[in-house]
């Protein structure tokens, strides 16, 4: 007998989802394409996941200038090199063991890097103080997330671990509880207002999940994914005190907090809000905040750098953590110099900044663009409605099938949404998810797309949706 029979069937249900239908199907369009079997598009275009240079935005100058020197010291002599990038590159090459990029760092980071995100949490949030001793690194956001789980989540005891989440939220978090043995409490967003967490829906969520496991923590992620929402303060306290009351553990998702372009919006920390509410919340409320290199205007997703801030934890768990990461190995040295990169980034003076500075605020502008043209076309087509897009790299726009399309879904056993991305993607050759993916009121149906991409490529992925959706709906009404 084969072991693989032996696999949960927790694991094999992790690998059965609607992404899986939708890569196979891309695949195989793509070696059609290759062959020369297609003539209505030459080119898969994919705005399914939160990868801005898949989505043609050019890496930034100054990261990777420094990135090269680490990995190939001999530039460190190429006079073609900025000064700024040099000594840089000189000074993070002189925390790593040997000079070599390719050496072992401390569990949780090298120590320099952690000195340089907790000064780039304290300017962030007003001066409110960030310790390098409560910053861990490691590759990537989500593993930084999936070790706080490790702690939460107790297997062997007669109630499940309870945490409650967002609906939506991205599916791979989903599995990833799932995965740990935990218990999943959905809360439901107001997507008619914007796409808002409401405290009722927490209580309601709340009182449903002890009914069956032992809630724990609390899960948010802003700005949004995928709605391209982000709090208010107002509302980040009133989850706070929420959290406070039931005695819940805080997980705040903030990777997108770089990328906010709503008229009159911005970006406020948990952590920042929860310093100014008084010692009697201050100082208990347990909170652990993430974020990463990927999700913001660098977009550097295969470097893998990430981390995560703890706050008012115990100092006992907070020992449970570093033992926890001696488990593992050391987060990925490339992954680790784009943290210190987005952390201290080029300042005014420095030979890198003008490049730098232009750079991002060309990525910000396209986002806006973009952000505004999508608006402006889903206006303009019929059974689409969309929220004002405020941050973050997705737009969620909801889809009002005709009752027919609903029968043809069924007749095929098959989501609405989900049909509709497979016909999409056939007919176009548009990849996007499907809404059902992500979790959703029932009998709503929903797409998300990527918003952070080049203006050129988004208009032509406008242009696909736009001639399918008319056909669409067309056919079914």
């Amino acid at each position: 007998m084969s072991f693989l029979r032996e696999i949960s069937s927790l694991k094999k249900n992790m690998f059965l989802s609607e992404k899986d239908v939708l890569l196979r199907l891309v695949a195989q369009i793509e070696a059609e394409i290759q062959q020369g079997e297609r003539k209505n598009y030459n080119e898969v275009l994919d705005l399914s996941s939160g990868d801005l240079h898949r989505g043609g935005i050019k890496p930034i100058t100054f990261v990777r200038q420094v990135l090269a020197a680490c990995f190939y010291p001999a530039l460190l002599k190429d006079d073609s090199l900025p000064l700024d990038v040099k000594e840089r590159a000189d000074d993070l090459l002189r925390q790593c063991e040997g000079g070599s990029v390719g050496s072992y760092t401390d569990l949780c980071g090298i120590a320099k890097i952690k000195h340089s995100v907790s000064k780039f949490i304290t300017r962030r949030d007003g001066g409110v103080p960030s310790s390098p001793e409560n910053i861990f690194i490691t590759s990537g956001s989500q593993m930084a997330l999936m070790f706080l789980l490790k702690l939460m989540i107790q297997s062997k005891v007669p109630c499940q671990t309870g945490v409650l989440i967002p609906v939506p939220t991205y599916a791979s978090f989903t599995l990833a509880l799932e995965d740990h043995g935990a218990a999943i409490i959905p809360y439901y967003l107001c997507e008619e207002q914007c796409w808002t967490l409401q405290v009722e829906e927490l209580r309601r969520a709340l009182h449903e999940g002890r009914r069956t496991c032992n809630p724990v923590a609390l899960y948010i992620c802003n700005p949004g994914n995928p709605t391209g929402h982000i709090q208010s303060r107002k509302s980040i306290e009133e989850v706070i005190r929420f959290a406070a009351e039931e005695k819940l553990f805080l997980l705040a998702d903030e990777v997108y907090q770089s990328c906010v372009y709503g008229e009159d919006t911005e970006f406020e920390s948990y952590k920042k809000v929860l310093s100014e509410m008084g010692s009697t919340i201050s100082s208990t409320v347990e909170l652990a905040s993430f974020n990463s290199a990927s999700k913001g205007f660098m977009g550097e997703c295969g470097l893998r750098g990430g981390y995560m801030e703890l706050v008012n934890l115990d100092p006992a768990v907070k020992e449970y953590t570093r033992i926890l990461f001696s488990t593992r190995s050391c987060p990925p040295v490339g992954g680790q110099i784009a943290l210190d990169l987005m952390a201290d980034p080029p300042k005014p003076g420095d030979p890198s900044f003008p490049t730098f500075s232009e750079e991002v605020q060309s990525i910000k502008n396209m986002m806006r663009k973009n952000a505004c043209r999508i608006q402006e076309v889903f206006g303009e087509l019929p059974g689409i409605s969309c929220q004002p897009l405020k941050a973050g790299f997705f737009v969620f726009p909801c889809l009002h099938f005709p009752p027919r399309a609903l029968k043809w879904a069924k007749k095929r056993q098959m989501k609405p949404d989900m049909l509709y991305c497979l016909q999409l993607l056939e007919e176009t050759g548009l990849h996007v998810r499907p809404g059902c993916e992500y979790g959703q009121r029932k009998d709503s149906h929903h797409i998300r797309l990527l918003v952070a991409t080049h203006e050129d490529i988004m208009e032509d992925a406008l242009q696909r949706l736009k001639t399918f959706h008319m056909r669409f709906m067309k056919e079914f009404s």
